[in-house]
């Protein structure tokens, strides 16, 4: 550390006491010869330069590097020593996110983003948001401050994941709002030429508008009743299930319920003769099957059957397989099936009533269960959709 010293002027105050020993002695007053030493004296301390910084020698500065090296090295977030603008010390972290070749480079160079120079430009410290620091959808808050007037601290808080749910949180809400707005328009446009028309409506006109209208409030309702569901999975994503669920039982009931008396016929059911127990929430397990099977008769082949196959796979899992025979979807859309609203064919999946948010909700219910998801498909072969959850011991236990 730097050292402050200040000098006093001792041969001049000794010079000033002796004056006024020589007053004293020929016979001045003691309280004048005491004010003219005071004042002499006086003068001489406020003619005294003000201290001045002493640097630290080169082996204390060292240490003092040494020291901030230890107490950041293990830190979570990246921190960065300045000297000036020379980066003399990164942290473990820091190191990972920029790379090791940046100790030695002027951080300018090293971060090479408009905002970070300008940040590093600057006579104060302060705070920007970087953007593409690490990654084209990264955002970073880089924090500068200063430890002297030669060194600076350099924090890197990663703020991606804020900036992703930000992002997914705007994107749901302007698509649900369309989702909504759709049918909303739909069925106050009928409603409104029906007013309109009054009693000199016709009847197989009036009949087919009703129809319309009955329709698109059933899809409002159910889209309702997804976002609803869907809301209440991902509130409760981080509490695990403790309930033991005999699986066979559960997929059994809930593909009849899930196909319904219309379809049933279609649905081939495959269930082992063991128990397979899981621990789970029973109604958001049959959810899962209900939504997997009517996707798949909804589109797969509209003549052809669908397989609802449960067994025993390895590792102690219970796998649960739902195919369809049905065109199948094309390699790029597998990856995004699981998006909120995202469809393969929209005017398709709205005219069979899907919400396009089934596999959203099952892929969350999934996750809850501490489970996986897959989805394969090839064209002309149709899609299979397969849920793996781990099972525990074999009592039953609790029923629900």
């Amino acid at each position: 550390m730097d050292e402050t010293r200040r000098s006093i002027p001792w041969p001049g105050i000794g010079l000033a006491l002796a004056a006024g020993g020589v007053l004293l002695f020929e016979g001045v007053d003691v309280l004048l010869a005491l004010g003219v030493v005071i004042v002499w004296a006086g003068s001489l301390l406020l003619l005294v330069p003000p201290p001045q910084r002493i640097p630290a020698p080169v082996g204390d500065m060292q240490l003092t590097r040494d020291g901030m090296r230890e107490l950041i090295e293990h830190s979570g977030i990246p921190f960065l020593l300045l000297d000036d603008s020379r980066i003399v010390i990164a942290n473990a972290e820091a190191r990972e996110v920029l790379g090791r070749h940046i100790v030695g480079q002027d951080a300018r160079v090293a971060f090479r983003h408009p905002a970070a120079v300008d940040l590093l430009g600057r006579a104060q410290g302060g705070s920007v948001t970087v953007q593409g620091l690490t990654g084209p959808r990264s955002s970073w808050q880089m924090t500068r401050q200063p430890i002297d007037g030669r060194y600076w601290l350099i924090e890197l808080i990663n703020r991606t994941g804020e900036a992703d749910i930000s992002r997914a949180h705007t994107d749901f809400v302007a698509n649900a709002s369309h989702e909504l707005r759709t049918p909303l328009a739909s069925i106050i446009g009928y409603i409104e030429t029906l007013v309109e028309e009054g009693e000199n409506a016709d009847k197989d006109m009036a009949a087919k508008f009703h129809g319309t209208v009955l329709r698109e409030a059933k899809r409002l309702q159910g889209l309702v009743d997804d976002l609803m569901s869907l809301s209440r999975v991902e509130a409760e994503k981080h509490d695990q299930p403790r309930s033991k669920i005999d699986l066979p039982i559960l997929v059994e009931r809930a593909a009849r319920d899930g196909a319904g008396l219309d379809r049933l016929e279609r649905v081939k059911i495959h269930l082992p003769e063991e128990h397979l127990i899981v621990r789970g929430d029973s109604e958001q397990l049959e959810q899962v099957v209900r939504n997997l099977v009517d996707n798949a008769l909804k589109y797969g082949d509209p003549e052809g059957t669908v397989d609802v196959t449960l067994e025993k796979s390895e590792r102690g899992m219970a796998s649960l397989q739902v195919r369809d025979h049905g065109e199948g979807i094309a390699p790029e859309h597998l990856p995004h099936l699981t998006r909120r609203f995202y469809r393969t064919d929209p005017g398709r999946s709205r005219a069979a009533g899907g919400t396009g948010l089934g596999l959203a909700i099952v892929k969350h219910i999934v996750e809850r269960h501490r489970g996986r998801l897959d989805i394969a498909s090839k064209q002309g072969q149709g899609t299979t959709v397969t849920v793996r959850m781990p099972m525990v011991g074999e009592g039953l236990g609790e029923q629900t």
